[in-house]
């Protein structure tokens, strides 16, 4: 027998699926504008604005960024291996790390949980930071400056210890020790096969963050093939920009150059691997805030 939904309700989900329909629309808006935009003409852009629709259709945007494939395809491999090795290495030192301080037989938690907390209130500033990596550890123009500064993270280590802590009850793991078992014991079999979606929470972060990051590069590398693709996308748009100021007075047109297109363009090419890749780890992203926020 079908139940009958009140009046109320009815009205309810109408309100919610709506409000729900419009707050999806204002976050698919501005990417549905990039994306058109980065395949419009640039003049089109300048007279015209912006449209939900391709305007005088052009691949103009794309032609100069991949002008050098070589190059992009470089940046596109270098920022894969930052991305795949720092968050690698990030997850199992963010794992032990936040299995270390969530356990209670370990006498000293608290003030490493503090030292940690610490850290992320006040920092030692830019000067020091990159005078330690560039000239007390010498690795300026090396590829390990770029993904080791952030392997760790305060905030990823104290959500991955509230994760664990709220996932994994006392009484399992004061069994598994009456049954003999170790610390790397109980981490391997008892603790890691339930981090599934701490797991892609953090890594989500950290690839994210090695993914978008482009400081480093400017910093410490000092050879265009360790560029990461934001670097790179950066460094092109300066050139563009460059070479529109530098035909000011000549023959060519600076609404000819595809300045806007080409920013536009570049957003794509940033971005697009990340919007594909999201969708299969985001069942795991939400469950791991959520378990982590509730329980912890």
């Amino acid at each position: 027998m079908k139940i009958k939904k009140a009046t109320s309700t009815i009205i309810f989900e109408i309100i919610t699926y709506g409000l729900l329909a419009i707050g999806s629309l204002v976050c698919v808006f501005p990417f549905i504008i990039i994306l058109s935009g980065s395949f419009t003409d640039n003049v089109t852009i300048l007279t015209e604005g912006y449209s939900i629709l391709p305007r005088n259709f052009t691949l103009s945007a794309y032609e100069t960024i991949f002008r050098a494939p070589k190059d992009i395809l470089q940046a596109y491999k270098m920022t894969l291996y930052y991305t795949v090795v720092g968050t690698a290495i990030g997850l199992i030192m963010i794992t032990l790390t936040g299995y270390v301080i969530s356990r209670r037989e370990f006498k000293y938690r608290n003030q490493v949980s503090f030292l940690i907390y610490f850290t992320s209130i006040f920092g030692g500033g830019m000067i020091p930071w990159y005078l330690m990596y560039a000239n007390v550890l010498n690795l300026k123009g090396s590829t390990f400056a770029i993904w080791f500064p952030a392997l760790m993270s305060p905030f990823l280590i104290i959500l991955m210890r509230t994760f664990i802590v709220g996932s994994v009850p006392e009484a399992i793991t004061e069994s598994a020790k009456i049954d003999g078992a170790g610390h790397f014991t109980i981490f391997a079999k008892i603790v890691m096969p339930v981090l599934g979606p701490g797991l892609a929470t953090v890594g989500l972060f950290l690839a994210l963050g090695y993914w978008n990051d482009w400081y480093r590069s400017s910093m410490f590398s000092t050879n265009s093939e360790t560029w990461e693709l934001q670097f790179y996308l950066y460094d092109l748009l300066n050139a563009t920009t460059a070479l529109k100021q530098m035909s000011q007075g000549t023959s060519i047109s600076t609404a000819q150059l595809p300045t806007e297109s080409v920013k536009l363009a570049m957003a794509v090419v940033a971005t697009g691997p990340v919007l594909l890749l999201y969708p299969f780890v985001q069942k795991y992203f939400v469950s791991g805030i959520t378990v982590g926020a509730v329980k912890g």
